[in-house]
């Protein structure tokens, strides 16, 4: 796998959070989103993405477990809620800030599930370090893998984990709790933030757009979403996400089918009036715009 300016990136941003983990402030925050689910949320630095906990007399159910170095946060954490350990762990994809824990969990006697494609990349790419990206051991990786969807029926809740193909990235995942209407979308949605779309891991704008649209028809004005990272949204928080993409990737189609270069788009700036809205640290607005280059220039 070749090291990509994002990768690289992402790397840096791990490094920040390992030395980070020493400063005492940093907690993973609880919200109730239903009685027995819980949405875990670094507070104080960046812990990974957000992490759904499901409780209850049959198992404990993990969905995703952030960056490696706060393993043990949030397996205390996990303590707070439930004496028990975690049964099940589920992958949404393959990325680091996702499943960095997968080995502390398993060694405490989780089984780990994903899409085939997330056990593949792990095995192919590995995993962020401080000197690159190093080989996955075997207890990260999922032990049961899925091709399209799987369902769960544990603690009285109907859990329905179904493929989005090519999105964020080629393997990821979104669970849809039908019975109390809940979606945790993993990264095919940021909340309030310009999403980083993987094309060096099978993602795509068109997936991404597709995979909201899946997310959309499911969801109603009561529907309560846990996003990949951001706080806990609505039907009205993911439509705006998504009617900013179908735009801001209109914006950049056009420039780029009038024949206009990268270099000649960026300093255009046609994504300035969503600036300050969605930029953020990891994708900035040029970022942005130079993944949408991409993507209308290459057809990914």
């Amino acid at each position: 796998m070749r090291l990509t300016a994002l990768t690289a990136i992402a790397i840096t941003t791990l490094l920040a959070t390992i030395v980070a983990a020493q400063e005492p402030e940093i907690s993973l925050k609880a919200t109730e989103v239903y009685p027995g689910l819980t949405m875990l949320e670094g507070e104080g630095g960046f812990t990974g993405g957000n992490v759904i906990l499901l409780t209850g007399d049959d198992a404990i159910v993990l969905i995703d477990d952030g960056l490696e170095p706060y393993g043990e946060l949030l397996l205390a954490a996990i303590n707070k809620h439930t004496e028990r350990p975690v049964d099940f762990v589920i992958n949404t994809h393959a990325h680091g800030d996702h499943v960095g824990a997968n080995r502390a969990l398993h060694m405490s006697g989780a089984t780990i599930v994903a899409h085939d494609n997330i056990r593949s990349r792990l095995i192919d790419s590995g995993l962020p370090s401080a000197d690159g990206m190093r080989p996955a051991v075997p207890e990260e990786l999922p032990q049961i893998t899925f091709s399209d969807a799987m369902t769960f029926h544990l603690n009285g809740r109907t859990a329905h984990v179904m493929h989005v193909p090519h999105a964020h990235t080629d393997g990821d995942a979104f669970i849809y709790f039908s019975d109390i209407n809940v979606i945790g979308a993993g990264d095919v949605l940021f909340n309030g933030l310009f999403p980083f779309i993987d094309m060096d891991s099978g993602g795509s704008v068109d997936g991404y757009l597709a995979a909201q649209r899946k997310l959309l028809a499911l969801a109603n004005d009561d529907t309560k979403i846990i996003p990949g990272h951001g706080p806990l949204a609505t039907k009205s928080d993911l439509l705006a996400a998504h009617e900013m993409l179908v735009d801001a990737n209109a914006r950049i189609k056009a420039l780029v089918d009038a024949g206009q270069t990268e270099e000649e788009i960026i300093a255009a700036n046609p994504l300035a009036d969503y600036h300050d809205g969605w930029n953020w640290g990891f994708i900035s607005t040029e970022r942005m715009t130079r993944a949408l280059y991409r993507s209308n220039s290459s057809g990914n």
